[in-house]
């Protein structure tokens, strides 16, 4: 499909579906090199507006205003928000009809997230809400020459049944994308034979590397692409020089969640910008990231605790944009490791293998899985290497001292999942 076809596909189809877009990526495209000062002080009218239009109309969050003494209808003020509790899927799952809020002038989208937990939770989006994250999206993608409707290939998990794999079919043609639906060698290679018309490639970031990968060790040329999107997943370090020798371009972050909608994009400076126009990001004490979404009236999206574990960057990026940065997004915090003595955090790991890449660039792509108290297998890919399993174990041992025996395996390469991979697995 050449390009004018898709773009005038795609804007039927958005006309029809998010009439608001174009007014929001407007009012975006003008914010975009505003001081920060000035986007803080538009933050707080939108969120002036947005608490004073759930006090009014959300049963659930009324009576926690009025429990936690947040007031409403003067000026917002971010002292009274962190009053709030923290939220989590669990709360806003058991209280959904008490949340939820009808808004009768815009047409609603039904939204639903699982996550890596299991827990489902559907909702409706409003169209206001909706055609801002797409909004967000295109002004994200902008920074790298690309459109939402540019010939894409897409990386992702799906449902197999005949009946979604027909929707999906659809869905893409629509968005002028492909994407690979058996990764086999040769579906791998006709993959990359669209990619040499395609302007980006986005989707899991561990299935964007298991693909470059492929390709690389196919001996297929180098497909220059303006933008490679991960998202849902860590962007470990291992994975930039395989993407960049396959795709001409490094991994970028786009950063956020079915409930909180895009939080952060990574521009190309490196810089991942927080979209504060109509989002307040906090972190709690074990610095897991709180958001609030200002858009997000027909369910209310306020100091909800995504799981994942955040760092943020206080300098400035020198692209020039003045949105906040993140310095990186951990993960989630996840499950425990056990050791004879003593509990760690799953996400011990990260930091194990980030001290590699940062100390003695040692890149390494891994899985770790623990089936017995105090004993624990690393899988690394690649073969071994006696200087890598001391460096390892020099690193596990500053964290878990001897109250954990570890056992480092080494795999010629780790099976490519159509899902969110996970990097930590207890089997107790």
């Amino acid at each position: 499909m050449n390009e004018n076809a898709a773009k005038k596909i795609y804007e039927t189809g958005i006309c029809i579906r998010n009439p608001s877009i174009y007014d929001q990526y407007d009012s975006l495209k003008e914010t975009e090199w505003w001081s920060f000062d000035k986007l803080s002080e538009l933050q707080a009218k939108n969120a002036e507006q947005f608490f004073n239009f759930v006090f009014n109309n959300s049963r659930f969050y009324r009576d926690i205003f009025r429990k936690f003494g947040f007031r409403v209808g003067g000026d917002f003020c971010f002292d009274d928000l962190i009053k709030l509790p923290e939220l989590n899927k669990a709360l806003l799952v058991e209280n959904k009809d008490s949340v939820k809020i009808d808004i009768k002038d815009e047409r609603m989208r039904l939204a639903e997230t699982s996550g890596t937990s299991g827990e489902g939770l559907e909702f409706l989006r409003n169209e206001r809400w909706d055609s801002l994250n797409r909004a967000t999206m295109m002004r994200s993608y902008d920074w790298y020459g690309v459109n939402l409707w540019s010939r894409n290939g897409y990386l992702w998990g799906f449902n197999t049944s005949y009946r979604q794999a027909l929707k999906i079919r659809a869905l893409d043609f629509i968005q002028n994308r492909f994407r690979l639906f058996n990764y086999s060698e040769s579906e791998i290679i006709e993959f990359c034979e669209k990619l040499k018309g395609a302007e980006f490639l986005s989707g899991y970031s561990s299935m964007i590397f298991e693909v470059a990968k492929r390709a690389n060790s196919l001996g297929i040329s180098k497909l220059p692409l303006k933008m490679v999107k991960g998202t849902s997943e860590m962007i470990l370090d291992s994975y930039h020089d395989e993407c960049y020798e396959a795709f001409g371009a490094k991994i970028v972050s786009e950063y956020g969640a079915a409930e909180s909608g895009i939080i952060a994009f990574e521009c190309p400076s490196g810089g991942l910008h927080v979209n504060m126009e109509n989002l307040i990001i906090e972190t709690n004490e074990d610095n897991e990231v709180l958001v609030t979404n200002l858009a997000s009236r027909s369910f209310p999206i306020i100091r909800y605790n995504l799981g994942d574990v955040i760092e943020f960057d206080d300098s400035k990026c020198s692209c020039g944009r003045n949105h906040p940065l993140i310095g990186s997004v951990i993960g989630r915090r996840g499950g425990k490791v056990l050791g004879i003595e003593n509990e760690y955090p799953a996400l011990t790991f990260y930091y194990v293998f980030k001290n590699l890449a940062l100390e003695e660039d040692v890149l390494l792509n891994y899985k770790v899985i623990q089936k017995e108290r105090g004993s624990v297998d690393i899988f690394i890919e690649g073969a071994r290497d006696k200087r890598v399993c001391e460096l390892v174990y020099r690193q596990l041992h500053r964290y878990f001292s001897d109250d954990i025996s570890f056992e480092l395996k080494f795999v010629r390469q780790f099976q490519l999942e159509q899902k969110k991979r996970q990097y930590f697995e207890s089997k107790l």
